[in-house]
């Protein structure tokens, strides 16, 4: 046997070993506690939602999953922590579809590629929206406002959590699939957004319905339609914008679990299946319920397909109308 043919043999052998070796260490994962960074303050839905899956999923295997909030800059801070650690399945992330389909469109800073960078684990649940405004409000229908705006171009107001934050992009989306334009008023988060809405101080508004819910069924607003595919029992009546106004139309924001591009395939498929094994229950499916949150549970391949159709949907609408961080 020549050199080459050692060094080839051996490097085969190792090889060998350290495949061996991988699929013991996954056979036996997780022997240790895992770390699920939340790039988001804590006490949102999403972040309620998080916890509440990763509760149930530790307990079923073995081992406490430890959150760690990681706020700042729309996400940037806590997703660039996740894939500084190790992919090994003991450091996973939790986030919602801002941190991974607008911000990297929106903000130059951004560190990641959404679709190079991260693992897919599953889409844990999606938040349903709809476009609110005041109880007294004249429009009594979506198609209502639509006809208004497109005879009054800049007239109406809208208000949003923020420039680039979901309500913004969610309105900018309907804006251009109506061809109406309404005037952006920036407000410091969500729920100041729909409280601006409630009290008159904008036209309408573009909302998750956990965070609307409150003041809907309080009185306070209106929901005139929904961006689901079909209408939700909890709002009888209310119709879709799809069935009503603009068909095709869609729009909602989610929860969700991925974990740095290497992680190994075997232990990212055991992580989709214990979180989809968590939300399989009647506690979990009506306490998301009251969050405003449908559960999902996709697997990783059904999660990859959803995540890479809305990160190019919303990438072309920001970019269309101009939407940078400020």
């Amino acid at each position: 046997m020549n050199i080459f043919k050692k060094v080839a043999f051996w490097i085969q052998a190792i090889s060998l070993a350290m495949a061996s070796w991988s699929v013991m260490a996954q056979g036996n994962y997780p022997d240790k506690p895992i770390r699920m960074i939340i790039p988001l303050a804590s006490g949102s839905a999403v972040d309620n939602a998080l916890r509440l899956v990763a509760q149930n999923m530790a307990t079923s295997m073995g081992q406490p999953i430890v959150i760690e909030n990681v706020p700042g800059s729309s996400g940037l801070i806590g997703a660039d922590r996740l894939l500084k650690m190790p992919a090994d399945g003991y450091a996973i992330g939790g986030v919602n579809d801002s941190v991974l389909t607008m911000v990297p469109h929106i903000n130059p800073n951004t560190t990641y590629n959404t679709l190079k960078d991260f693992a897919p684990i599953s889409l844990i649940g999606t938040i349903e929206w709809g476009v609110v405004v005041k109880t007294d409000s004249p429009f009594k229908t979506i198609e209502d406002l639509i006809k208004f705006a497109k005879a009054n171009p800049d007239k109406l107001t809208f208000g949003s959590g923020g420039v680039g934050s979901p309500q913004h992009i969610a309105m900018a989306l309907l804006m251009q699939r109506a061809g109406i334009k309404l005037v952006h008023v920036p407000y410091k988060g969500a729920t100041q957004a729909a409280v601006g809405a409630a009290a008159g101080e904008v036209d309408v508004s573009f909302q998750g319905l956990g965070t609307a819910a409150s003041l809907i069924n309080g009185g306070k607003l209106r929901l005139l339609a929904l961006s689901t595919p079909k209408p939700l029992p909890q709002f009888a009546g209310v119709p879709t914008i799809d069935q009503s106004a603009l068909p095709g139309f869609f729009f909602n924001s989610w929860a969700a679990m991925v974990a740095p591009a290497k992680t190994p395939k075997a232990i990212v498929e055991k992580l989709s299946a214990e979180a989809k094994k968590a939300m399989d229950n009647d506690d979990i499916r009506d306490r998301f319920n009251k969050l405003g949150i449908t559960i999902r549970g996709t697997t990783p391949a059904e999660f990859e397909a959803a995540l890479k159709t809305q990160y190019e949907l919303y990438g072309k609408v920001i970019k269309e109308n101009d939407i940078k961080a400020n």
